[in-house]
């Protein structure tokens, strides 16, 4: 089994998830398909059919969140401030001047909209390891874009 790296606050939402599923969804759902089963029919029952299909999402989300849990490697931000690593929170600047702020996270945490981005996005491996003042360029659908790394920081 792969290891998956996160951060300490993408294990947090990712253990809360998991319990919220477990400790309120999973038992509130049980409930709405044992009422729906004691209605009778159950091959015409919509409300039976949807619920044991809402139990099986939840119960597959649960297997899933479990073994990421299990098998993650929580990575506590670096001392490193001079070189960007998992956690590194990375402003970079792009020819015209636009500055951007990323965050190098897990895949199970990226989020392009928040700035968070995989380590192993193509923009978080060209970033990986390279200090500030660094320029990286960087394939996208739209073409390459050169970036100048302008500040690392690991504060959170």
């Amino acid at each position: 089994m792969a290891t998956t790296y996160l951060t300490p606050d993408g294990a947090r939402k990712l253990a809360s998830e998991l319990d919220h599923l477990l400790r309120t969804e999973r038992p509130k759902v049980v409930r709405e398909v044992a009422d729906a089963a004691a209605q009778g029919d159950r091959s015409e029952n919509a409300e039976y059919i949807y619920g044991k299909k809402r139990l099986r999402e939840i119960d597959r989300r649960v297997r899933f969140l479990t073994k990421r849990l299990d098998s993650a490697q929580v990575v506590k931000p670096g001392q490193s401030h001079d070189v960007v690593r998992f956690g590194a929170r990375v402003v970079v600047a792009d020819e015209r001047a636009d500055h951007k702020t990323y965050l190098l996270v897990g895949p199970d945490e990226a989020d392009p909209t928040q700035g968070k981005i995989s380590f192993q996005s193509p923009l978080g491996r060209a970033l990986m390891g390279r200090s500030a003042g660094d320029i990286v360029t960087v394939l996208r659908p739209a073409g390459e874009v050169d970036l100048e790394i302008l500040s690392i920081d690991y504060g959170g």
